[in-house]
C-alpha cells in the first residue's frame, strides 16, 4: 500500500510539474507574439503630446527615431552638436512628412548646456523623449591605457550619464502634470554585464539600465512610461559596421521593431534576434563568462587596431621620407 501510495504521489507531482511547464511556455508565447507579432497598436501618436525631443539626431539611432516619430506626426525638437547637420535632418523631415521642426545645437560633452536646452523647451507639449546622444571608446583599451584619461572620463560621463539625468528633469514634469508621456533611454546590451576593456562605456550604460527601471515604477502609476533600450550591434558609425545583417540590422529596421515594444517591456533588446541573444547570455551563459568571452573579444580588436595603426603610421613615415 506504501508503493502504490508513493507512486500516485510520484505520478500527480510529474503531472503538476509538466503542467505548469506547458503553461509557462504558453505564457511566454502569448506574451512573445503580442511584442514582436502584435506590438503596441497606435499607442506612440501625437495624443501623447506634440513634440517629440530626440538628442543625437543627426545620425544612426537616433536619426532614424526622429524620422520614425515624425512620420508618425510628431513635430520634432532635434538636438545635437552639429548645427549644419540638424538643419540637413530638420529640413528632410519637413520635406518628407510636413512636420514643424525645431533644433537646438549643444555638445553634450559640456556640463553647462542645459539653461540653453530648457530655454528652446520652453512652452512645448512633449509626449516623447529619446535619450539617445552616447559616445564610446575609439577602439577596446585597457582603462590606464586609455589616451587623455581625465577628459575622456568627464566626457563619457557627461554625454552618456549626465544627459539623461538632466534630459529627463527637464521634461518628465510637464508629463507627470499631464499623466502621459514616453521616455526612451537607449541604453546598450554592453550594459547588461561588464564588458572588459569597454569598461566605462559599459558601467555608464549599465547605469542607463538601472535609472530607467527604477525611474519606471517611480512614474508608472502617474501615466508615464520610461523604457530602457538595450541594442545589440546595429549598423551605425559607432559601431563601424556597414553590412546590415539578421543580427546586425539597420538603424531603420531597428528602430521601427523597437517602438513596438513601447509599453510592453520595461527592459528591451528592442529586435526579436537582439531579444534572443539577451536571453542567450543572461540566462544561458554565467557571468563569468560572459565577462571572459567579452574581454577576448575586445583583446583581439584592441590587438589588430593597434597592428593596423602601426602599419600606417610607418606608410605615412615612409612617405615623409621620400618627399
Amino acid at each position: 500500500m506504501e508503493w502504490r501510495n508513493l507512486e500516485k504521489l510520484l505520478f500527480w507531482l510529474g503531472a503538476v510539474t509538466a503542467t505548469a511547464a506547458v503553461l509557462w511556455l504558453l505564457y511566454r508565447l502569448l506574451t512573445g507574439f503580442r511584442i514582436w507579432v502584435l506590438g503596441n497598436g497606435t499607442l506612440l501618436s501625437p495624443k501623447l503630446g506634440r513634440w517629440a525631443v530626440v538628442t543625437g539626431a543627426t545620425d544612426g539611432i537616433g536619426k532614424s527615431y526622429a524620422e520614425e516619430l515624425a512620420r508618425r506626426g510628431f513635430s520634432m525638437m532635434l538636438i545635437s552638436r552639429s548645427q549644419d547637420k540638424l538643419d540637413d535632418v530638420a529640413r528632410s523631415l519637413e520635406e518628407r512628412y510636413q512636420v514643424e521642426t525645431k533644433t537646438i545645437a549643444v555638445d553634450f560633452g559640456q556640463g553647462d548646456i542645459y539653461s540653453k536646452v530648457e530655454a528652446g523647451l520652453a512652452g512645448l507639449e512633449v509626449g516623447v523623449l529619446v535619450n539617445n546622444v552616447g559616445v564610446s571608446y575609439s577602439y577596446p583599451e585597457y582603462y590606464l591605457r586609455i589616451p587623455g584619461l581625465n577628459n575622456f572620463i568627464t566626457n563619457m560621463i557627461n554625454v552618456n550619464i549626465t544627459s539623461v539625468c538632466q534630459m529627463t528633469r527637464l521634461v518628465l514634469p510637464r508629463m507627470a502634470e499631464r499623466s502621459k508621456g514616453v521616455i526612451l533611454n537607449i541604453s546598450s546590451a554592453s550594459g547588461m554585464y561588464p564588458l572588459p576593456l569597454l569598461t566605462v562605456y559599459s558601467a555608464s550604460k549599465a547605469f542607463v539600465d538601472f535609472f530607467s527601471r527604477g525611474l519606471q515604477e517611480e512614474y508608472r502609476r502617474q501615466g508615464i512610461i520610461i523604457q530602457s533600450v538595450l541594442p545589440f550591434f546595429v549598423v551605425t558609425k559607432m559601431t563601424r559596421i556597414r553590412r546590415p545583417t539578421l543580427d546586425k540590422p539597420t538603424p531603420e529596421r531597428y528602430v521601427a521593431a523597437e517602438l513596438s515594444t513601447v509599453g510592453l517591456q520595461t527592459q528591451t533588446n528592442g529586435y526579436f534576434p537582439h531579444a534572443v541573444m539577451g536571453w542567450v547570455t543572461t540566462r544561458l551563459v554565467s557571468s563569468s563568462t560572459a565577462i571572459f568571452l567579452g574581454a577576448t573579444m575586445n583583446r583581439l580588436q584592441r590587438t589588430g587596431y593597434l597592428q593596423r595603426r602601426k602599419l600606417r603610421e610607418q606608410r605615412n613615415g615612409a612617405g615623409l621620407k621620400s618627399e
